[in-house]
């Protein structure tokens, strides 16, 4: 492993454990600094360069959207940032809908991070898509008790997303998910 490569791996893993040992509510969507960055197959390097790609801050305001609508816990506004086709291995917007609904009913003071790693942005046809690297994690106080806990964690996951009707709107992720929307979705995984 590269230093580099190691130096990643230690802020990630120092951010995660300040969220997750801090008793306060802490949002955060990053560009991380030693990300990586490809357009249609052209490199940008340098995480000052890659912030001020149009695409980049359009992915970062999706992203910011998406952390609003869990604050206020507006399921409404945060189902705009799933695409119609939303696909999680089988789950679609119908169970990202109910899980999130679950998520609302028994969790408040929700925040999340996505700290981005790598991005790349690809043309298929007329339509946009982005493969987005991503280490973060959903937090939240259960409403029995109040404890502050990880709802949801994920490292290096990729977000594969859209850009339709405007927007950067969330397709699915890699990895491996049940094929049918489990009937009750204890422990809450929000697709998110």
């Amino acid at each position: 492993m590269t230093r580099g490569a190691l130096r990643l791996c230690f802020l990630m893993v120092w951010a995660l454990m300040w969220l997750c040992l801090s008793p306060e509510i802490h949002a955060a969507v990053e560009v991380l600094p030693e990300a990586s960055m490809t357009v249609d197959g052209r490199a940008i390097t340098g995480r000052a360069a890659i912030v001020r790609q149009p695409v980049v801050q359009e992915l970062l305001a999706a992203f910011g959207r998406a952390e609003s609508a869990v604050q206020r816990q507006d399921l409404d506004a945060l189902l705009t940032f799933y695409a119609q086709s939303y696909n999680y291995q089988g789950l679609k917007r119908a169970d990202v809908k109910r899980i999130w609904g679950e998520v609302f009913e028994h969790y408040t003071g929700l925040s999340s991070t996505h700290l981005f790693s790598d991005i790349k942005v690809l043309r298929s046809g007329t339509q946009l898509r982005a493969e987005v690297t991503c280490t973060g994690g959903l937090y939240g106080s259960e409403r029995k008790g109040w404890q502050r806990i990880t709802l949801d964690s994920w490292f290096r996951e990729v977000h594969f997303l859209v850009h339709e009707d405007g927007a950067w709107r969330f397709l699915g992720n890699a990895g491996q998910a049940p094929n049918t929307a489990p009937f009750t979705s204890t422990p809450h995984h929000p697709l998110f």
